[in-house]
């Protein structure tokens, strides 16, 4: 069956929260279930700046990217950050991950977003493997800076 790359639906949530729970759990990240939950909840508001898209195959849910399309101080068109992109280990090698990239490199065309950008952790060998087939990693070294723990 082919891969279909949609908008998620409410009736995605259990498949998200599969899905989101392997992403968190690949990135050794330990998020409390009121961020998993608001994640949600903004994913779903339509004010909300957050889109989720799903690749499904056979029916099923399969991956997820989630995209934030903001405004910006080095163009006059909006641009498109691909905040968490992620594919079921099951589904890898079959072209999700590339499917979720071109439809989104599709929309940046069509809707006109000056660009589309992401980052990954360098070690990520298996996702910058395909990222290299879109783009070339730029020079530029993140930092974050957290509010202290209450």
């Amino acid at each position: 069956m082919p891969l279909v790359i949609r908008s998620v639906l409410p009736s995605d949530q259990a498949a998200w929260q599969r899905l989101w729970r392997g992403y968190c759990d690949f990135y050794q990240a330990a998020l409390r279930d009121e961020v998993t939950q608001r994640t949600w909840a903004r994913i779903l508001d339509p004010d909300s700046a957050i889109m989720c898209l799903v690749a499904e195959s056979d029916g099923q849910p399969v991956g997820f990217a989630h995209c934030v399309v903001h405004e910006n101080t080095w163009e006059t068109q909006p641009v498109c950050y691909l905040e968490d992109l992620y594919v079921d280990p099951a589904a890898r090698g079959q072209g999700v991950g590339r499917a979720l990239l071109d439809w989104l490199r599709n929309s940046m065309r069509a809707e006109g977003w000056a660009r589309l950008y992401w980052m990954t952790h360098k070690d990520n060998a298996g996702a910058r493997a395909l990222y290299d087939q879109f783009a070339q990693a730029d020079d530029f070294v993140r930092y974050v800076v957290r509010l202290p723990a209450a």
